[in-house]
């Protein structure tokens, strides 16, 4: 089992920054892949960023050169730096980790608003 806990959302204005936070634990050997993903109301949830244990990313298009996804495997925590945030970026932001046997664990996210 892999546990995920998000922190770090909020209400901001249009142009500003946030950094989302996600703690881990459980059994993390097991991940090959941590994400961040989001879900606007009434849309279907999508991959914002993701990276590997390599330290590969992906950035959906609409996030790159704005989001930044990055961990700290000293201290299990993965998180998702997000600059010049406008409205469409309001959604609930789920930490998503994919294990090598093919498991998905999701956290309960946490929701960011930006006001234009």
């Amino acid at each position: 089992q892999v546990q995920l806990v998000e922190s770090g959302g909020g209400l901001v204005q249009a142009g500003e920054s946030l950094r989302l936070s996600c703690a881990t634990s459980g059994r993390l050997f097991s991940i090959y892949r941590m994400s961040w993903y989001r879900q606007a109301p009434g849309k279907e949830r999508e991959m914002v960023a993701s990276i590997t244990n390599s330290g590969s990313t992906n950035y959906a298009d609409s996030v790159k050169g704005r989001f930044t996804i990055s961990k700290d495997n000293a201290n299990n925590m993965v998180y998702l730096q997000m600059n010049s945030l406008n409205a469409e970026d309001t959604a609930l932001y789920y930490c998503n980790a994919f294990e090598y046997g093919g498991q998905n664990y999701w956290g309960q996210g946490t929701q960011v608003t930006v006001s234009s």
